[in-house]
């Protein structure tokens, strides 16, 4: 299996992830391998990370790109139902909401992606909060039957929360294929925060808190003013350094 171009793009821009000197590609890649071996008829996985907010895909050759996102605009479903952007939620808490198989299934095999024909999800929980997830895509019906324990294993998921067939329709393709895109935004705002920061004297919560109040009363998009602040700081350093 190999990272999509956009899951690419933002480790290598926007990185590092994970604590330490993890290469991240790498370990995805090395994930990847341990799959296959285990389940031949994986066809890619997504791994969500509740602590960035992102969702980083691989897949293989062979799966029918085109059709997943004709698959995707089509689908109104959900992406990556264990993580919450906001808010990390307790394991037992809502698991009836997080964890309600058979109506994920029913909205799955309407659906069905290409390629995809079963789906097997693990949260990845640390002192009993889900922290990210996992879901994995297979060619065959009954790919990850059997295989629970030793995947969850590989991505020190938690095996007793399997969901099965979920995402049929691989909703977290498009996910993966935003991160670049919400990295980039999510930069933007840490620099105009800086700039704040610099300028005004305050703290990086306080900068924060004003970017955001100010873009509230003004009712655009934050990383819209996040930018204009950054292109006025860098229209008066050129001026300042003209002679």
């Amino acid at each position: 299996m190999e990272p999509i171009p956009e899951t690419v793009e933002a480790i290598e821009k926007y990185g590092p992830f994970g604590a330490g000197d993890v290469d991240l590609l790498s370990h995805l890649r090395e994930a990847g391998a341990q799959v296959r071996e285990i389940v031949p008829d994986c066809v890619g996985f997504s791994l969500a990370s509740g602590d960035h907010g992102h969702t980083f895909t691989l897949v293989v050759d062979a799966i029918d790109m085109a059709v997943l996102d004709a698959v995707q605009h089509v689908s109104a479903g959900p992406c990556v139902a264990t993580v919450d952007e906001e808010e990390h939620h307790p394991v037992g808490l809502d698991r009836d909401d997080l964890f309600d198989e058979e109506s994920w299934r029913l909205f799955g095999h309407a659906t069905a992606a290409k390629g995809v024909r079963s789906t097997l999800t693990l949260p990845m929980v640390e002192d009993e909060r889900v922290v990210g997830s996992v879901n994995l895509y297979g060619a065959s019906g009954q790919a990850f039957t059997g295989h629970h324990e030793e995947l969850a294993t590989i991505f020190d998921a938690w095996a007793p929360g399997a969901v099965t067939n979920a995402d049929l329709p691989f909703t977290t393709l498009r996910e993966a294929r935003r991160a670049p895109e919400r990295l980039r935004e999510e930069t933007t705002v840490r620099t105009a925060v800086g700039i704040l920061v610099a300028r005004e004297g305050l703290d990086s919560s306080d900068a924060e808190r004003r970017l955001r109040d100010a873009a509230l009363r003004a009712d655009v998009a934050v990383p819209d003013l996040a930018q204009a602040v950054v292109d006025a700081h860098d229209a008066d350093e050129d001026d300042r350094r003209r002679p």
